[in-house]
């Protein structure tokens, strides 16, 4: 469908635009929304086009039918990277595997906080995809794996080797990744992988909890807490984490928007930010 802001045409993702919220579902519900070419491209092209869209403030992701993503389509063998690295050779396999790579680091790039909400399976690179949004709900249909090393390949994909011990440390994503298995939505909460678990139909009036708070922060707030959570996490020492938190504060502090929330917070009012 058109994208009012992008006007872009996709078919395998269907964007609807809900005020300053992008809910984007992973439309092939007959495959699990599994990841064929043309979604990967789609997926390329939507997370790219938020680089510059202010108007666009938080992106709900979520799957069609039974599943989130159940991963890499290998009934289309042009989705293969064994296939391919053998009829063409290591550089256009390597080519391959880091299209659908750049995915998870145009989300991470992006200035939109993504809330995914999995339900059913998210397995290999719907997985990736899960961990490389902000925030995860469950639903309580939801079982996540690494599914890779189960077909022959590593587990270390899409970028799962680098979020996956940031989010639930080091041993259970030793765990999950050297086997492969499931892990279901109580243990996805209990070790901090979600942040919620509902019934797989209450999965959007979950979402509207978190996007209800998020509408209220100021834009540029928003934007530069999640830039500022991406350089952090990886900083080399405080105090480079702490520049950066120093840099965010004064750019924010010369807003309009600043003056209007401490004007709000004194008058016990709702604040009207304008971005500015």
């Amino acid at each position: 469908m058109a994208h009012a802001d992008t006007a872009r045409t996709y078919t395998t993702l269907d964007v609807r635009k809900e005020g300053a919220v992008d809910w984007v579902t992973l439309n092939r519900p007959d495959a699990l929304n599994s990841l064929n070419p043309e979604m990967i491209d789609e997926l390329l092209d939507y997370f790219q086009s938020l680089y510059m869209n202010n108007a666009v403030r938080v992106v709900v992701l979520k799957g069609a039918g039974r599943a989130f993503c159940a991963g890499l389509d290998l009934k289309d063998t042009s989705n293969r990277s064994d296939s391919t690295a053998i009829q063409t050779g290591p550089a256009a396999g390597l080519m391959s595997q880091r299209r659908i790579s750049e995915i998870v680091m145009r989300m991470r790039k992006c200035q939109q906080p993504i809330i995914s909400l999995v339900h059913g399976p998210a397995c290999g690179g719907g997985f990736a995809l899960a961990l490389a949004s902000d925030i995860r709900i469950a639903g309580e249909s939801a079982r996540m794996n690494a599914a890779f090393i189960r077909i022959g390949l590593s587990a270390c994909d899409i970028g799962v080797s680098y979020f996956l011990p940031r989010l639930v440390g080091v041993s259970v994503a030793s765990e999950l990744l050297l086997t492969g298995r499931f892990i279901k939505a109580d243990r996805a909460l209990a070790t901090g992988l979600v942040s919620d678990v509902v019934p797989d139909d209450k999965l959007d009036e979950a979402a509207r909890t978190f996007l209800d708070e998020m509408l209220t922060t100021a834009p540029l707030g928003l934007r530069l807490t999640k830039e500022c959570l991406n350089m952090n996490i990886d900083a080399g020492s405080l105090e480079a984490a702490i520049a950066m938190e120093d840099r965010n504060q004064i750019l924010t502090a010369q807003t309009q928007d600043v003056k209007e929330g401490f004007a709000a917070f004194v008058e016990k009012r709702a604040p009207n930010y304008q971005d500015r």
